[in-house]
């Protein structure tokens, strides 16, 4: 009798199509900016965790997963950001007085350098809250970016601005999807300390008048639990939720002009409810360099580099030149005595 031969099925493996992000911002026509978040030197687990709540924070045209070896250096950054279209640079570091952060712009410059003052992690606002918020789809789209303060004339403040404002996708008001606004990143400058503060947002809208029971509700499409009532009115008007806890400042308050989620209907008016995700930094600016962490110094906290340098090098040519005619009238005066 012949054997039956048992043929193998083949096994049909749907392949996945991964979504390439688009590379040109149909805003302004330029290139999307994107950016590599990574440290030179040696850092310090705190420091380490703020490295990734800052390639987080810079979601989702950023390197999340970047691997970095203590043998690359800035050149092999660079080479490797060209092709892929990287536009910035966060760099981290620490030395024996302080902690530093370095925002430059490839492949030629100019570079930001911050020294941090002070710093909290994600981790810990989280800890801190009573309710820590952080949906999945929260960092699907670029946070918004926020300058406060920074409109004082000065120059280097100008080119803080521009560094920043440039470091995000630009939006369009007329066009923009309001689900696609869920963080904020605010940046406020003290011109007194001369400080930068650094916060980290997320955003959501709560309609107005409605309680937090039937918020829940909708929300959660959860059941709730009514054994203990007479009636279904007696969970609606129940004490302390009849009413908002929270008071709706009518100056935070925004009609929408579409749908937003279950609960947030168009022409309503609606709260808006920022919550701190982190991280948090306190940043002081210290210098700006022309290039790419290199070149001519354009801004200095402790006086302008270039210009010093160069009244320094003038200064000493002059007392070169005193040198030289000192020198010359010694070498005179031998000779008058001579002929005397």
């Amino acid at each position: 009798m012949a054997r039956v031969r048992n043929k193998k099925k083949k096994v049909f493996m749907k392949p996945v199509v991964k979504k390439n992000q688009p590379s040109v911002d149909h805003i302004t026509g330029n290139k999307i900016p994107k950016s590599f978040v990574f440290s030179r030197g040696k850092l310090p687990g705190p420091l380490r965790q703020l490295q990734m709540d800052l390639r987080k924070l810079m979601l989702p045209h950023t390197a999340l997963n970047l691997k970095e070896k203590k043998r690359n250096n800035l050149k092999d950054f660079l080479n490797v950001a060209g092709p892929m279209g990287v536009t910035h640079f966060l760099i981290l570091s620490k030395t024996a007085t302080a902690p530093f952060l370095r925002v430059g712009r490839t492949p030629q410059g100019p570079t930001l350098t911050f020294k941090i003052n002070e710093y909290s992690l994600a981790v810990d606002i989280a800890q801190s809250q009573l309710r820590p918020r952080c949906p999945q789809d929260l960092f699907k789209n670029p946070p918004l970016i926020v300058l406060s303060g920074f409109g004082t004339g000065d120059q280097h403040l100008k080119l803080t601005t521009i560094m920043f404002q440039n470091i995000f996708p630009a939006i369009d008001i007329n066009t923009v999807k309001l689900s696609s606004c869920q963080r904020i990143v605010l940046l406020n400058y003290n011109k007194d300390t001369k400080l930068i503060d650094f916060r980290h947002y997320s955003i959501r809208l709560q309609p107005v008048g409605v309680s937090r029971r039937i918020r829940k509700i909708v929300q959660n499409h959860q059941v709730p639990d009514l054994r203990n009532l007479q009636d279904v009115s007696d969970f609606v008007t129940k004490a302390g939720y009849g009413s908002e806890s929270e008071a709706d400042d009518e100056a935070a308050t925004v009609t929408l002009a579409n749908d937003l989620g279950r609960i947030n209907k168009a022409s309503t008016k609606s709260a808006v409810k920022l919550q701190e995700i982190g991280p948090r930094m306190t940043l002081q600016l210290i210098k700006i360099e022309e290039g790419l962490c290199s070149g001519g110094v354009i801004f200095s906290e402790y006086g302008n580099g270039d210009g010093k340098k160069k009244q320094d090098k003038e200064d000493t040519d002059e007392n070169e030149e005193d040198m030289d005619e000192d020198q010359e009238d010694i070498e005179e005066d031998p000779e008058g005595e001579a002929e005397d």
